[in-house]
C-alpha cells in the first residue's frame, strides 16, 4: 500500500524517521514517498501494458513540480484541467504531445496556451466549446485534435455525490444520447478533428463493473459511428481508480485491468488512462502537532495545528483518513488502518484544527491512544487532493512539502510566510 511504516514504535517514511523531518521543517507538513509513487505508477503501467496505453497522470490530484518531474521521468504524460496545470506540466519537463486538456470552462487564453504548446488533444465538454476551439484554430490556420467527453449514464456505489460525474445530470461532458449527433455535426469542422472519445465517470470507483458498463456503451457508439464512416481512433477511459484509505477497499490495478483489457484488446484504438488518486493518495501523509486537548461537554477534542485549510477532504466529502501518533511506542503500533481500530486505554475524540469554522475537523468520534500537547500525529492517505486543495483561509500560510527517497529527503515546497499571504496585494 505504501512505504510509511512503524519501526520500534516510531513512524518512518521509507528509511527516514518522520520525527527527524518535522524537527527540521516544522508542522503541518506533507511528506511524500517517491518509492510509493513509483510503485503505484508502475503497477498501472504493467497491468494495462497489453493495450500499450498512454498514461496521463491527473495533475489536479497532486501537482508539485518535483513529483511531476519524477512521473515524467518514468514516462508519464499529463491530464490537465487549467492553464496553470498545463504550465506546471511544461515546467516539470512534460511532453506536450502527451498532454490532454479537460475542463468545462476553458478560457480563450488557456486554449491558446495549449495550442502554443502543441498538446495531444482537447477533451471537449460542450457544443459551444467545440465551436470556440475550432474558431481559435481557424484564426491561426491550424488543425488540432479533440475527444468528446461522453457521459455514459452509469452509477457507482460508494462514490460521493460531489465526485460522481458519469450520470446525465452533471456539468461535465455530453449525454450519450446526444453524442452521435455531436460527432456528425463535428465532422464538418474545418480546424478541429473530433476523433477521440473520453470517459470519466467519477472517483473513487471501487469496482471495475462501472468501467465495464461505460466502456461497453462507448464501444457501441464507436461502432455505430464507424458504420457512418465517422472514425473514432482514440478512447480515453479517464481515471477514478480507488486508493486505500482503510487498507482493504480498493481493487488492485491488476483487478481493474483484468476486467477492462479484454474489452479493448484487438480494437485498434489508442488508449489513454488518467490515473491520479491511485498513484498519489497513499504516497503522502500530513504530519501535525497537537496544540491542545480539552473536554467540551461529552466531547473530547484534540486540537491539532493542521486544519481544514490544509486537508479539506474530511469536511468536504466526509472522507476517512487514518490518524495515528507518529511515536506511539512499540506496544501501540497500529495493526491496520480501519475506523474500528481500538487499543487499550484509548479515548474517543474529535481531531480538529484552529480554523474558525465548526466544520474544521480531520476526524470525528475517532478512538486514539491518549494524546498530549506536543505529540505528533500522522494523517495517512493524504497525497491526493490534500495539499492540492489547501488554501490560505484564516490567513494561514500553507504547509511545507517534503519528498523522501530512501535514506534522504528534501523540501520540495517551502512553508509559506506571512509575506507570501500578502505578496499579490502589494
Amino acid at each position: 500500500m505504501d512505504n510509511f511504516k512503524y519501526i520500534n514504535g516510531s513512524l518512518y517514511a521509507e528509511e527516514v524517521p518522520v520525527e527527524q523531518i518535522v524537527a527540521a521543517v516544522g508542522t503541518p507538513t506533507y511528506i511524500y514517498s517517491r518509492q510509493t509513487l513509483q510503485t503505484h505508477y508502475r503497477r498501472i503501467a504493467e497491468s494495462f501494458s497489453p493495450l500499450h496505453p498512454m498514461i496521463c497522470y491527473s495533475i489536479k490530484s497532486c501537482g508539485n513540480i518535483s513529483i511531476l518531474r519524477e512521473l515524467a521521468g518514468w514516462g508519464s504524460g499529463f491530464d490537465v484541467v487549467s492553464g496553470g496545470e498545463l504550465f506546471r506540466a511544461l515546467q516539470a519537463g512534460g511532453r506536450p504531445a502527451a498532454v490532454v486538456f479537460a475542463g468545462v470552462g476553458k478560457s480563450d487564453a488557456e486554449i491558446n496556451e495549449a495550442l502554443d504548446a502543441g498538446i495531444l488533444l482537447f477533451n471537449i465538454e460542450s457544443e459551444q466549446e467545440f465551436q470556440n476551439i475550432n474558431r481559435l484554430c481557424g484564426l491561426r490556420n491550424i488543425t488540432a485534435n479533440a475527444a468528446l467527453r461522453v457521459n455514459p449514464d452509469v452509477a457507482s456505489a460508494g462514490t460521493h455525490q460531489k465526485t460522481l460525474t458519469g450520470k446525465k445530470e452533471t456539468k461535465f461532458g455530453i449525454d450519450i444520447d446526444r453524442a452521435a449527433a455531436f460527432y456528425r455535426h463535428a465532422a464538418a469542422a474545418s480546424h478541429l478533428k473530433l476523433t477521440g472519445l473520453h470517459l470519466h465517470i467519477g472517483s473513487p470507483i471501487k469496482s471495475a463493473a462501472p468501467y465495464v458498463d461505460a466502456i461497453t456503451k462507448a464501444l457501441a457508439l464507436i461502432d455505430e459511428l464507424a458504420r457512418e464512416n465517422i472514425v473514432v481512433d482514440t478512447l480515453d477511459i479517464g481515471g477514478g481508480f480507488a486508493a486505500f484509505y482503510e487498507g482493504n477497499e480498493a481493487p488492485s490495478a491488476a483487478d481493474y485491468a483484468a476486467a477492462i483489457v479484454p474489452l479493448l484488446a484487438g480494437r485498434s484504438l489508442k488508449i489513454i488512462l488518467e490515473p491520479g488518486r491511485s498513484i498519489s493518495c497513499n504516497a503522502g501523509i500530513l504530519v501535525s502537532r497537537v496544540a491542545y486537548t480539552k473536554q467540551g461537554g461529552s466531547k473530547r477534542f484534540v486540537i491539532a495545528d493542521a486544519a481544514m485549510n490544509d486537508l479539506i477532504r474530511p469536511t468536504l466529502y466526509e472522507s476517512y483518513h487514518f490518524i495515528w501518533p507518529v511515536n506511539p511506542g512499540a506496544e501501540l503500533m497500529p495493526p491496520n488502518r480501519t475506523a474500528a481500530l481500538r487499543t487499550p486505554h484509548d479515548q474517543c475524540v474529535d481531531v480538529v484544527g484552529p480554523v474558525c469554522e465548526s466544520g474544521d475537523y480531520l476526524a470525528k468520534d475517532r478512538f486514539l491512544p491518549p494524546l498530549k500537547r506536543g505529540d505528533l500525529l500522522a494523517i495517512f492517505s493524504a497525497g491526493a487532493y490534500g495539499f492540492a486543495m489547501s488554501s490560505q483561509y484564516n490567513a494561514r500560510p500553507r504547509a511545507a512539502e517534503v519528498l523522501v527517497t530512501g535514506k534522504t529527503w528534501s523540501i520540495i515546497r517551502r512553508r509559506e510566510t506571512y509575506h507570501d499571504l500578502i505578496a499579490a496585494e502589494l
